[in-house]
């Protein structure tokens, strides 16, 4: 019973004496000439159990309300057991983000063994796409209007003289690149001319220019072998961040940037790429020796981290989840390039430095 049923002030009827401001059938109870007696109830006429004073209580009570004041109602004595906790999943489809991934690398490995020419193609394809991809974006969330035309003609040339003359002829290519969009861009009215030549300088030095990188890499001997290893150390190091971060992530990493990122995810990226790294130095690499492919998936760890995080804050900044639909279960062309983008240069240095061009 709850505290109301216990000691409640006495009202009307009670056992006390009776509101003053109440009407009264006999005289008050503090007059002097006055019994000390309780005047006789009056008996209603009729049945007093059954009949239509039953009827009358099942008016006045509605059905499941409880009978006495400190009595809960039947529904709420039983709830219902809470639901059990949802199961932690991924935010993409595994299943066509695993099936696109192995196509992907069906189709890039044949080209690399096959004829590196085709693989130069692969590589021009994927930066042209990815420079349409970005652009698109910028003009729609930010009416910035990158000329796409110059960077996407530039965009292939550098990647081929990157391969043809080197990191010298990628240069000049990058180069040339910006002075065309600075040229072609003077064809339109003058309002927002800074803000579309400045993006489309950072989208040429973001997408063809690193990827020119990957180039480089084909141009040695054993060429086939280092890009299969820059893409296999990068892909290790995402399945690693993934794989420790979904199952043990618990401290963020850069949670204003990429809020599903952990610190625990990098350290897995880290273990998995150096692992990967020694076991490609000593089995891939001419000359390559194991402690050296430490350092080189240590170097790929970090780099891929920190080109996805780069490109998470390009999204936040645009306010979009993907930069495109052209691959289910991975969104665009470059949300698949952000990590590998800004890997190219580090692979192709450090392997330059251990076991040459």
């Amino acid at each position: 019973m709850n505290d109301s049923s216990w000691g409640a002030p006495p009202t009307a009827g009670s056992w006390g004496p009776p509101d003053p401001g109440a009407p009264s059938a006999g005289p008050a109870y503090d007059e002097p000439d006055a019994q000390q007696t309780r005047p006789m109830p009056i008996v209603p006429e009729g049945p007093v159990n059954g009949g239509d004073q039953d009827a009358a209580r099942r008016a006045v009570r509605p059905p499941g309300a409880p009978l006495f004041r400190d009595e809960r109602p039947q529904e709420s004595m039983s709830a219902p057991p809470p639901p059990p906790p949802e199961k932690k999943r991924a935010g993409r489809d595994l299943r066509a983000a695993i099936g696109v991934g192995l196509g992907l690398g069906v189709v890039v490995v044949a080209a690399l063994f096959i004829v590196k020419a085709v693989f130069v193609g692969v590589v021009v394809v994927a930066s042209v796409v990815g420079l349409w991809e970005l652009t698109s974006r910028l003009d729609e969330k930010k009416g910035i209007k990158a000329p796409l035309v110059p960077l996407a003609l530039g965009g292939a040339a550098m990647i081929v003289a990157g391969y043809v003359r080197g990191a010298e002829g990628a240069w000049v290519a990058m180069a040339l690149t910006a002075l065309a969009v600075l040229i072609w861009r003077m064809t339109e009215p003058p309002e927002g001319y800074l803000k579309d030549v400045t993006a489309g300088v950072f989208a040429a030095f973001y997408v063809p220019f690193l990827a020119t990188f990957v180039a480089l890499l084909l141009t040695a001997d054993d060429g086939p072998r280092r890009v299969l290893m820059f893409l296999v150390l990068t892909v290790v190091s995402d399945t690693g961040a993934y794989a420790v971060g979904w199952r043990f992530g618990r401290h963020k990493l850069a949670p204003r940037i990429s809020p599903g990122k952990t610190r625990e995810g990098l350290f897995g990226a880290i273990a998995f790429s150096m692992a990967a790294g020694a076991l490609c130095m000593e089995f891939l690499i001419d000359g390559g020796i194991w402690w050296q492919g430490l350092l080189i998936g240590l170097g790929v760890a970090v780099s891929a981290t920190l080109g996805d995080l780069g490109e998470s804050m390009i999204k936040r900044d645009l306010g979009i989840k993907d930069m495109g639909t052209l691959l289910p279960g991975h969104g665009g062309i470059m949300d698949r390039l952000d990590s590998l983008l800004p890997t190219a240069p580090v692979v192709w240095l450090l392997l330059v430095l251990f076991v040459g061009s």
